[in-house]
């Protein structure tokens, strides 16, 4: 409405001023987090987004810094932007930072246009599954592992027990289930700019500077000099913030209901997962 309000009015009242919504999603990909450990997940982008097509711009710009993770998060991002992008008619524009791998390449793709750093790191189009087996430490301890099932396959990789290789067969052939998807999701957004190279699907990653030659991107540059250039010296960017508001913060750091036992479990999960994360991001030299 704004935009064809601009055009009825005089030229030399016209507004020359272009406003660009700007969504940051930075960050591992996974359906938990905290205030503490944020993740990215569908429950936690979803608001940024549709604020982000609400705007009645021409373009909505997405920076993106993640190394991944859930591969189901990741695409539930991608589909809710190109659905809204559909809906709205508006043009995303996708600027990788420092890394856009697996889960953050997927999301990625749901630019019609993706611009990276030189030095950025883009692809891994893989599936990768890690945990941690303590079926020893148990034993050095002097804890009895017991578990009780009704259902052979119920306790599948149970990390305080030796593993199995039918376990590791089954979680294998998920695991390529999940690559044909990603795979699929890369050729129908790449499409004909994809160059025929052998280890484009193998989980190998590269820079920003050598997926142009490879087609996973599709030019170098940062966001402000782009979309200054594309739309005009006075473009002004406008981020996109999720609102906090005092009580959802005065209840993050509330204890009141939770035991002691609650709380260490929570800590000892919270360490799992930091060193897990930590992992995902030193892969790529971060």
């Amino acid at each position: 409405m704004k935009r064809l309000l601009n055009r009825l009015l005089p030229k030399s009242w016209r507004s020359n001023v272009t406003t660009i919504p700007v969504i940051r999603l930075h960050g591992t990909i996974m359906a938990g987090g905290s205030q503490f450990r944020p993740a990215l997940s569908m429950a936690t982008t979803a608001g940024l987004i549709e604020k982000a097509f609400a705007f009645d711009a021409p373009a909505v710009a997405i920076s993106i810094n993640s190394p991944g993770g859930s591969p189901v998060q990741s695409r539930l991002i991608f589909k809710r932007i190109r659905d809204l992008a559909r809906e709205k008619n508006r043009k995303v524009l996708v600027f990788v930072e420092d890394v856009a791998a697996s889960g953050g390449y997927m999301i990625a793709l749901a630019g019609d246009e993706i611009i990276a750093d030189p030095s950025s790191i883009v692809g891994s189009i893989g599936v990768v599954s890690s945990s941690f087996g303590f079926p020893e430490l148990l034993k050095k301890i002097g804890v009895e592992r017991r578990v009780h099932t009704a259902g052979k396959n119920k306790a599948v990789l149970d990390p305080f027990q030796p593993e199995k290789k039918a376990d590791v067969e089954r979680l294998k052939s998920l695991q390529l289930e999940i690559h044909e998807t990603f795979i699929d999701m890369v050729r129908q957004r790449r499409g004909a700019k994809l160059s025929d190279d052998p280890d484009l699907f193998t989980g190998l990653f590269w820079t920003g500077k050598k997926g142009l030659e490879l087609g996973l991107v599709d030019s170098l540059g940062d966001m402000r000099e782009v979309l200054k250039q594309r739309y005009g010296s006075k473009t002004r960017l406008k981020l996109i913030s999720a609102p906090r508001g005092l009580l959802s913060r005065v209840g993050s750091f509330g204890t009141r209901g939770r035991n002691i036992p609650d709380m260490a479990a929570a800590a000892t999960t919270g360490l799992i997962d930091a060193a897990e994360e930590r992992a995902l991001w030193s892969r790529f030299g971060l």
